[in-house]
């Protein structure tokens, strides 16, 4: 499992780079570099880099209900198994270093691959919001609103 490692603005443009791959339009938000500046330094989210593999941007951190958003998760090359590497170690350090008791996320309707792995390393789905994504084409999309629980996580790591 590949390690995590705070980002750093030295990052920004290898975030860039990923989040705009081919195809992730689509499925993957993306921000400008102001934005990244700005956010990379806010307390309330997170900046994870899995070095040569992708990244992820975590935001909620600190919230008083205890819910902490996967808000992106990028890898370098899809169909690589990359993601399935690397969300095991997102989870973890999300609840180790945070005190979140609920992991969410929301997938994009129709982004099978993405939901799969969510499943399989402990989300649920909690629900659909209606044609929520506007993306680039103009065109909207359902989320698919997922999440695991401290509970859920702490029972599958002791087995």
């Amino acid at each position: 499992m590949p390690g995590l490692r705070a980002a750093t603005a030295h990052d920004i443009p290898f975030i860039m780079r990923t989040e705009r791959l081919p195809g992730y339009d689509k499925v993957v938000r993306r921000f400008d570099e102001a934005e990244h500046q700005r956010l990379l330094v806010d307390p309330s989210w997170a900046y994870l880099i899995a070095p040569e593999c992708g990244f992820a941007i975590l935001n909620e951190l600190g919230g008083r209900d205890g819910n902490v958003c996967l808000k992106r998760l990028a890898v370098v090359e899809t169909g690589k198994g990359l993601g399935s590497q690397i969300l095991p170690a997102i989870i973890d350090w999300t609840f180790e270093n945070t005190s979140a008791h609920r992991f969410w996320l929301h997938a994009i309707d129709g982004n099978a691959s993405a939901v799969q792995l969510y499943r399989k390393c402990g989300f649920s789905i909690e629900g659909v919001k209606r044609e929520a994504a506007l993306l680039p084409d103009d065109t909207r999309r359902n989320l698919i609103m997922m999440s695991i629980l401290r509970p859920e996580w702490a029972a599958a790591r002791a087995g």
